[in-house]
């Protein structure tokens, strides 16, 4: 079957056959002729298999009739990552070069007086993230009241960032006769109880079961030490004796050990980017933008480049990290191996990834076999980024002063004498020098303090009694009638 036989318009097929496609993926057969019935969909289908496309084409048919009007978009696209969502907008940009349709994108990272200019102007397509959609509306720059169609990708991925309490507000603020197409390539129960919730008699598409990984990838698993560096020395290893690597993705859990494999990979030698979620909005493309081109062949990345980035060309995918989550590692195998290619999936395994591997095992419904070859780690110091910074304090801390001394007991044993100290004299000199004399106030005389002033930092002393004066005062300054005698009476 070709696209012709699909019902798309003219101008559509035009753009499909501009781009060199002559025949849909199982997943865009079956949807685009719902679609175009303006039926509910609920697709689950695999990375890879033409999900965009399939929702992309019979919406640029659908939008030939109609106008947007200001802050009233026609349509609505939810997509849980930035990447995501730039991404369709690249496939309406691209297949819908010869319709005048305005297409707006509301991601973070993008000031909000550019966005809400657009959507002053009206759009006819709107591709946006959750949270920067909902603070649109917040603030009243925004109404979906005129959505006609609504389409959730990825919404497995959307479960994972706990995106579902923002999609089920979107869901009410959205009119009730609209059309919803529901795409995800795995089900679990919350998603299946989501789509009973949203969807009115959905044509259900399944060309995949969920959870499945392509059968061009091939996959494989290494076992590795616990720490760090064992890690980082294997996958060393694997990128320099790996056949056929034109490029790569490397997946780590954490954002820092993003941060901390990318370093470690530019120190020795390789060319490579990284991507993750505290990253800037421009410093994200850049990276994306660099490798699509083939001027970095390696990416080390989170998982906000597992979910649905369509870089056909990526021959190998390494787990750095297993994922905790199965799903997770199916989304990741899926960006190689794309549109009918080959690749190759390595996971590198730990003893405490055995429950992960396990689980991953049991989702796919196959053993991950391991890779032939000896990848035992037999010098561990020779990784200069091995050694962890708080063992190094602590050995630092062992040898001394900072600058590398050793302890003082030690140089008195080599040298077999005590080690005069520089910045104190010799017993005997500071005992023959005379005591500190105190300071004195104000007024007071060069003697010594009485002994009944206080000190600080230990008891205070026993007062001695008061000696009686028995000289004669002398009153010869004080005025006659204050001398005179009182009588007391009687």
């Amino acid at each position: 079957m070709s696209f012709s036989n699909l019902g798309l318009s003219d101008k559509v097929l035009a753009a499909v056959a501009a781009t060199g496609y002559t025949t849909p993926t199982p997943i865009q057969e079956q949807a685009i002729p719902h679609v175009l019935a303006r039926r509910d969909v609920l697709g689950i289908a695999q990375t890879g298999t033409g999900k965009t496309a399939a929702f992309v084409l019979p919406m640029l048919t659908l939008l030939e009739k109609g106008r947007a009007r200001a802050r009233m978009p026609r349509t609505l696209i939810l997509e849980p990552t930035r990447e995501l969502a730039a991404q369709v907008k690249e496939q309406f940009d691209k297949y819908g070069a010869g319709q005048k349709l305005n297409v707006a994108l509301l991601i973070g990272g993008v000031s909000f007086g550019d966005q809400d200019s657009k959507l002053m102007r009206g759009v006819d397509v709107l591709i946006a993230t959750p949270g920067r959609l909902l603070d649109h509306t917040e603030r009243g720059g925004l109404l979906l009241t005129g959505v006609e169609l609504l389409v959730i990708d990825e919404a497995d991925r959307m479960l994972d960032m706990g995106f579902i309490p923002d999609i089920e507000r979107i869901c009410k603020l959205v009119p009730f006769t609209r059309q919803t197409l529901f795409f995800t390539a795995t089900m679990p129960p919350e998603i299946s109880r989501i789509t009973e919730a949203f969807l009115h008699n959905p044509a259900r598409i399944e060309v995949s079961k969920p959870a499945t990984t392509a059968v061009t990838v091939t996959q494989l698993q290494v076992p590795a030490g616990r720490e760090a560096h064992d890690k980082r020395e294997i996958l060393r290893r694997l990128l320099r004796d790996a056949k056929d690597l034109n490029n790569a993705i490397i997946f780590c859990n954490r954002k820092r050990e993003v941060a901390v494999l990318h370093k470690s990979l530019q120190k020795h030698g390789f060319s490579v980017g990284a991507l993750h979620g505290d990253m800037d909005q421009s410093a994200r493309t850049a990276a994306l933008d660099q490798f699509r081109k083939g001027e970095i062949p390696l990416l080390v990345a989170s998982d906000v480049a597992a979910r649905g980035l369509d870089i056909p060309a990526v021959s190998h995918v390494f787990n750095f990290d297993v994922p905790h989550h199965p799903d997770d590692y199916v989304h990741r195998i899926g960006r190689t191996g794309r549109a009918g290619r080959t690749g190759t999936a390595i996971s590198i395994v730990t003893s405490l990834d055995s429950k992960s591997m396990t689980a991953i095992e049991k989702l796919i419904g196959q053993p991950i076999p391991r890779a032939e070859g000896d990848f035992t780690v037999h010098n561990e110091a020779s990784d200069e980024d091995a050694a962890p910074r708080r063992s190094r304090s602590r050995e630092g801390s062992r040898d001394g002063a900072r600058g590398g001394r050793k302890p003082r007991r030690e140089r008195e044993a080599r040298h077999g004498e005590r080690e005069p100290r520089h910045d104190q004299e010799p017993r005997q000199e500071r005992a023959a020098k005379p005591e500190r004399e105190p300071r004195h106030g104000r007024g007071s005389s060069p003697q010594a303090a009485p002994s009944h002033v206080p000190s600080i930092g230990r008891a205070e002393p026993r007062r001695p009694q008061r000696e009686v004066d028995h000289e004669p005062a002398d009153h010869s300054h004080l005025p006659a009638f204050l001398l005179r005698p009182v009588r007391a009476r009687a």
